[in-house]
């Protein structure tokens, strides 16, 4: 204000607030740039390790390649930096300018005219805002309080009084409003920002002001902590109703003989709304960031509360947003109606200016004031629109153009307009959540409560749209090298949170839930939902999929893709229990509405089964734990850890037969012969014993003594001491006599036998699936001749000769076959044959107690099956029969091929004849019978004296009897069987005419006539 200048305009009585109200917003601006960089401990970290970089740099600055020259003026610019901007004094450094000319000017400070208007406007808008400070019609008042301090602070800066009085009223504000936030987490105390700006007005106030203000400050947090799940509940209420309120309003037609009602009813609505929005927001900032401020730990209550808050904000904007249209076209309508009330507002006013005839400049400033702001009203309502009517307004209100009762409802006006305006911009500020980047920590509190009140689960939504405002502030990050590494880093820690705290708790859940409902038989747990509750998981799946960075988050899908890797994964590991997931994921689709995806795993055995390659690499491991069935040809597992035993037959071998080649089946009966080597070698060391050989001797010779007494038979009690003897030799730590050990031995060269039948076998299952594609094996047509006759190139004749030779092999292997039996007979049977294994002929005589052996052992392993602990369970082991026969037969050879003379074949048909002169099997058959019927006649006999107990012990004997005579049966067949493949069971007379013949093959053989020779040679040597 320049003294003695003409005037241009009447001040008298003009305050133009609205300049001073921005004045007040570029302060806090400066202001909120000081509390960033004071906040910013990391920023400040990193400034003082850069300067002590550059004191390196500055004692050796070859070493980095800088000038020296240039050093100086480098460290004056950092200097000027650090000052300006990096002390926080950007605030200080503004109001502490020169406003006064030096050079006779303009004198601010010394101008009491402006020092009374300066002040005279901070105390009408601190007027104006006080009463609404903290009050639920507050809208910006926070904002502009923040706005006043910084004035009162220049305007003590500049004239250097201080109204001691209005300074108080200032800090009084502190106590109804303890913080403010500026921005995001940047929270601003007043009461330290004036301490710290004015220490000389601070003087003027006793301490017990500031520190009644801290204490305020404090009780404001415990009180919080108690109201705030009943303030959360009331705005629940009041949002829901409002949310109910807009619907209502945008949904119904306007109605032309009420039109201007509408308008009024969808302005206090909005209005409101923006209202909830701001008390939510201020609540929810100003606890949270002055907990953070004052390293008060929150309630898990609290926590609770301020994201329900947090979720009613979200559903604030979503209405708005979901109604943007209507809401738009709305807001034109309002404008208009409110431009209109103002119109004729100015108009009455106008009016009675203009009926008033005297004349001044005053009253022409007046209405020429009325005028502008009347023009301007007409048109969009934009910033400088509503800027220019505020400052005509302050010139038009002069010489009471306005009555009392007309000011107040124009003012009222302005205000509306100046919200409905900017009413998207305002919602959009208020409801942005950016600030929960700062206070992550309260996701998972979040996270778990929504699991326990899975009954508003889709309330989740919001939530996350309040954590996606964090991304538009990260994308302008500068200390990285890309925003792009922040905003991973922030995904994959909300992702890694949502997971932990919801979505793996919830998939295991479900899986617990799915389980108990289909294992209820077995009651595992109290499921009644009186004593434990219920908590329904379904209202997880009927949400839509929740939208995050670039991803959909359909707690559905996840769920479901949990349960059906879950339960293929373990249908695979226990294929018994495809029948309980099958139910479960019916289960999961009745009770949860799941989509599930079938296994199509097979439900009962995999076609593969074990490795024929496996098994010939350990095949002494293979013989000791699987029992061989002769009739079904199939190897069952002795004992498994799991509920199932691993069963091997031939369309196993075929199949791997298929995979690894025909070639792999000699390379297979090769690997048995070595096997066979092994065992034959414990098998004589066994059979040369002393204590055995002198016994089985003893034996031969007491049945020689006694046959004709016994009818030929060799008598029973002869095998059971002979058991009983062998038993007195000694035992091992699990009980097993010598003779045990024998049996296993014999048992395991049988399975090893019983192996290389089913290859074969197998072979020819093979090769016979091979060759189904052939129309006719009698009559197959030669490729290479038909390719040649065509003339076709090279290749494709060289590819036809192989298609020749491989129909070729398919057709003699699936006809033939090879006799592999016949080879391992005949590869063993010359070193059987020589004399220093003659101790081998006894074998015979020790068929009986090792059956008998055998016999107690096939009935302890099958009553097993029975029982509880099911350890050395088993129903077959025919590989006892394959071995002894085979053992037989090689003994029974031993010495009867020395020579091809009559007199040794003679005798190879009397061993047969001695052995089958035991006549074992019928002495057996014979003793038992006697024995079941002489039972019989007991139990006869003692039924008139109705001994239940001794009816009862004789039952049981019985029982037992017709079981060992059962078995000793089903190993007579056996034996019988499994002689068939050896071909022991031939008479004199065959034997006889198959040495011929030999003897007529070998003669061709010799005369050169190899052309007829039908003989093999084995594969081992």
């Amino acid at each position: 204000m320049i003294r003695n200048a003409p005037k241009v305009i009447e001040t008298s009585g003009v305050h133009f607030q609205a300049m001073y109200e921005h004045l007040g917003e570029l302060l806090t601006v400066l202001l909120t740039l000081d509390e960033i960089i004071n906040n910013h401990a990391v920023l400040k970290d990193h400034w003082t390790m850069y300067k002590r970089l550059l004191k390196s740099v500055h004692h050796n600055p070859s070493k980095f390649g800088v000038q020296e020259d240039k050093l100086k003026p480098f460290e004056k610019l950092l200097l000027k930096l650090e000052s300006q901007l990096l002390d926080g004094m950007i605030f200080q450094a503004c109001i502490e300018q020169q406003f006064d000319c030096l050079n006779g000017g303009v004198s601010v400070s010394k101008n009491s005219t402006f020092a009374e208007e300066f002040a005279h406007s901070i105390r009408t808008i601190f007027a104006n805002i006080e009463a609404k400070l903290g009050e639920p019609s507050e809208i910006d008042q926070r904002d502009k309080y923040v706005g006043i301090c910084g004035l009162f602070v220049l305007h003590f800066q500049i004239f250097r009084t201080v109204d001691k009085k209005f300074y108080k009223s200032l800090l009084d504000v502190c106590k109804k409003v303890p913080a403010i936030t500026l921005t995001a987490n940047i929270i601003w105390f007043a009461d330290s920002f004036l301490c710290q700006k004015m220490p000389v007005a601070a003087k003027l106030l006793d301490k017990k002001t500031f520190q009644s203000i801290k204490l305020s400050r404090e009780s404001f947090l415990q009180q919080k902590a108690q109201s705030l799940t009943k303030e959360m509940q009331s705005y629940y209420v009041f949002v829901s109703s409002w949310m109910m309120k807009m619907e209502s309003i945008l949904s119904k037609e306007q109605r032309m003989d009420k039109f201007s009602e509408d308008p009024t009813n969808r302005c206090n609505v909005f209005i409101q709304g923006f209202l909830y929005a701001y008390s939510l927001s201020n609540i929810i900032k100003t606890t949270m960031n002055l907990h953070m401020s004052m390293q008060k730990p929150m309630t898990k209550t609290s926590v609770k509360a301020l994201c329900r808050m947090v979720e009613l904000l979200k559903a604030i904007e979503h209405t708005f947003y979901r109604r943007s249209m209507i809401v738009a076209d709305s807001i034109t309508h309002i404008i208009q109606h409110l431009q209109h009330q103002a119109l004729n507002a100015i108009a009455v006013a106008k009016k009675r200016v203009i009926s008033d005839k005297k004349y001044s400049e005053q009253r022409l400033d007046v209405l020429s004031a009325l005028v502008l702001a009347e023009n301007t009203f007409i048109g969009p309502s934009t910033k400088q629109r509503r800027l220019i009517i505020s400052l005509a307004l302050s010139v038009g209100t002069q010489m009471k153009t306005f009555k009392d009762e007309e000011l107040l409802p124009l003012q009222v006006v302005m205000k509306k307009l100046a919200l409905i305006s900017e009413l998207r911009e305002r919602v959009q500020a208020q409801c942005d959540c950016c600030f929960l980047y700062w206070h992550r920590t309260v996701f998972p509190i979040y996270l778990d409560d929504v699991y326990e009140n899975a009954v508003d689960a889709a309330r989740l939504h919001y939530m996350f749209n309040a954590l996606r405002d964090c991304v538009p502030a990260m994308m302008h990050s500068r200390h990285l090298e890309s925003h792009e590494i922040l905003l991973e880093s922030y995904d994959k820690e909300i992702m890694d949170v949502l997971n932990k705290h919801l979505l793996d708790k919830l998939c295991k859940e479900i899986e617990k839930d799915l389980r108990l409902s289909v294992h209820t038989h077995l009651k595992l747990d109290d499921r009644n939902p009186f004593k434990v509750g219920m908590k329904d998981l379904a209202h997880f799946f009927s949400l839509n999929p929740i939208r995050f960075f670039n991803r959909f988050i359909d707690i559905k899908a996840h769920v479901t893709h949990y349960l059906d890797k879950t339960f293929y994964n373990l249908t695979t590991v226990a294929l018994h229990d495809w029948a309980t997931y099958s139910e479960m994921r019916n289960l999961a689709t009745q009770r949860y509405g799941l989509t599930m995806t079938e296994a199509h795993l097979p439900s009962q055995t995999l076609e593969q089964g074990l490795d024929v390659l496996e098994i010939m690499r350990n095949i002494h491991v293979f013989v000791s734990r699987y029992l061989y069935n002769l009739n079904n040809q199939i190897f069952i597992e002795r004992i498994s850890n799991n509920k199932h035993l691993n069963t091997i037959n031939i369309r196993h071998i075929a199949n791997s037969i298929r995979t690894h080649g025909t070639g792999i089946m000699n390379t297979t009966v090769n690997f048995t012969y070595q096997f066979l080597r092994k065992k034959f070698y414990i098998f004589s060391q066994f059979m040369y014993d002393e204590h055995i050989k002198s016994r089985l001797i003893k034996d031969i010779r007491f049945f020689r003594e006694v046959k004709d007494q016994n009818d030929h038979k060799y008598p029973f009690e002869r095998a059971e001491k002979f058991n009983r003897g062998i038993r007195k030799l000694g035992i091992t730590p699990d009980g097993q006599s010598y003779l045990d050990q024998f049996r296993q031995l014999i048992s395991q060269i049988g399975n090893a036998m019983g192996y290389v039948r089913m290859i074969r076998s197998g072979g020819l299952h093979c090769c016979s699936s091979a060759i189904r594609f052939v129309p006719d094996l009698e009559d197959i047509v030669n490729f290479e001749e038909l390719v040649k006759e065509e003339a076709l190139s090279e290749d494709t004749q060289k590819a036809a000769r192989q298609l020749d030779s491989v129909l070729s092999d398919l057709t003699r292997n699936s006809a033939e076959g090879t006799e592999y039996f016949k080879m391992l007979v005949d590869v063993f049977a010359p070193e059987f044959r020589s004399l220093k294994n003659m101790h081998l002929r006894n074998f015979y005589i020790i068929v009986p107690p090792l059956a008998l052996n055998f016999i107690e052992h096939s009935i302890s392993c099958k009553e097993k099956l029975n029982k509880k602990n099911k350890a050395g369970a088993a129903f077959t082991d025919d590989g006892f029969a394959m071995g002894h026969i085979l053992a037989r037969k090689c003994a029974l050879d031993l010495y009867m091929r020395s020579t091809y003379s009559v007199a040794y074949i003679l005798k190879l048909l009397n061993q047969y004849q001695e052995f089958d002169s035991l006549h074992w099997f019928q002495s057996v058959r014979e003793k038992y019978v006697r024995e079941i019927r002489a039972l019989a006649k007991q139990q006869n006999v003692q039924s008139a004296s109705q001994d239940e107990k001794l009816l009862q012990t004789m039952n049981l004997t019985h029982r037992r009897l017709e079981v060992c005579l059962q078995e000793f049966e089903l190993l007579h067949f056996s034996l019988s069987s499994a002689r068939i493949f050896f071909r022991a069971d031939k008479t004199s007379a065959e034997e006889n005419q198959e040495k011929k013949d030999r003897e007529e093959e070998s003669g061709k053989t010799s005369n050169g006539d190899l052309s007829n020779s039908t003989s093999a040679e084995p594969v081992v040597k």
